[in-house]
């Protein structure tokens, strides 16, 4: 894919906000701290367009891109163990949940997990609540660079058997943001969306 333009459009918190259903519409959505910005990143070929920290739970509101004028990509606020006010992640589950059942031309979600650990109970209720709604959903591995060959086997194996997948129903994709392993693959998947 090239890119020959990617650019932040703004942030919203409820629907009010959110920038006028002009494009189909992508959805990252995962735990704090799995990658989720650095995927953004590489897949746009861009450094900075997602902020990345070493804090976890820095993704605090609804981020809206477009890429190349014909994509839509939306980072959702990660979950799970961010060192963030009580009273900021009591919002994000209204906030995403919102996004995910009113936005109309949301065609895919991509849910984000680190190959290392096991998913995390949010992790299976998300996928769950995403078949529930009939919205389709990629699986993405990340940080496989930090493992041998061996380990990403054997952990994609553990992450398939804790979010109870077959090999046929949901696509699972090795990730590596350092290296680019994978982005293609997705990047195939989301231009098919697009016809």
């Amino acid at each position: 894919m090239k890119i020959l333009s990617a650019e932040f459009v703004k942030s919203a918190t409820d629907p009010s906000h959110y920038p006028e259903c002009v494009l189909s519409e992508v959805a990252f959505a995962g735990r704090s701290n799995v990658g989720k910005s650095s995927l953004l990143n590489k897949l746009v070929q861009r450094r900075n367009l997602a902020k990345t920290s070493n804090t976890p739970g820095r993704t605090q509101l609804i981020n809206f891109f477009t890429v190349n004028n014909r994509y839509s990509f939306v980072d959702l606020p990660g979950y799970g163990f961010a060192r963030v006010p009580e009273s900021v992640k009591k919002n994000w589950g209204p906030m995403v949940e919102t996004y995910l059942k009113e936005r109309r031309n949301l065609r895919l979600v991509i849910l984000i997990l680190d190959i290392r650990r096991d998913p995390a109970e949010e992790d299976i209720d998300l996928l769950h609540w995403l078949d529930f709604y009939h919205l389709p959903v990629v699986v993405v591995l990340t940080k496989i660079d930090k493992l041998s060959t061996n380990q990403i086997k054997i952990r994609e194996r553990a992450v398939r058997r804790c979010l109870n997948l077959s090999s046929e129903v949901v696509a699972l994709i090795l990730f590596s943001a350092k290296t680019g392993e994978g982005k293609d693959v997705l990047w195939s998947i989301i231009e098919k969306l697009y016809g």
